[in-house]
């Protein structure tokens, strides 16, 4: 016969005694939800750069702007890119010809969730970018929406640099 179907009823007690100590315990042990750090914050206003964009961008037509400026270092914003939870801007630094530098501009942080996704999701973005000199990217996992809104946004703004 079971040790719990015998009759002693003071085992059962100190059992399920045991059990709801050891349940509250575990219970207020665990530690409240604390948001991350953020990834990559820019203060610059995407305007002031995106005002530079449009100068090398409707010369980027043009070979003979291209191979001048190849050797100078440029920045160039991508268009702003809606996505379900929110948009996505990519600036890039252009130094000699090669993609050197890549910064998210926007992206969603209005939540916890935002913030813990995109802290690990751009700067893995950023490696692949500066990896693969174009936006021919992988998706991270776990944020697609940003990932797409990322991938769009880099072409547009290394279209608009002329790369």
């Amino acid at each position: 016969m079971h040790a719990l179907k015998r009759n002693r009823p003071l085992r059962r007690i100190v059992l399920a005694g045991a059990a709801t100590v050891t349940g509250m315990v575990l219970l207020l042990s665990l530690k409240p939800h604390t948001g991350p750090t953020l990834a990559t914050a820019d203060t610059k206003s995407p305007t002031v750069s995106g005002s530079s964009a449009p100068s090398s961008g409707s010369s980027g037509g043009s070979s003979g702007s291209s191979p001048g400026s190849a050797t100078g270092s440029r920045t160039a914003t991508g268009d702003t890119v809606q996505t379900r939870w929110g948009p996505v801007q990519v600036r890039v630094t252009i130094t000699g010809g090669k993609l050197t530098d890549v910064t998210a501009v926007r992206y969603p942080q209005d939540n916890p969730r935002d913030q813990e996704i995109n802290s690990y999701a751009l700067p893995q973005l950023r490696r692949e970018a500066l990896a693969a000199q174009s936006a021919d990217i992988d998706m991270v996992s776990g944020a697609t929406y940003t990932s797409t809104g990322y991938k769009q946004s880099l072409q547009s703004a290394l279209d608009s640099a002329g790369l």
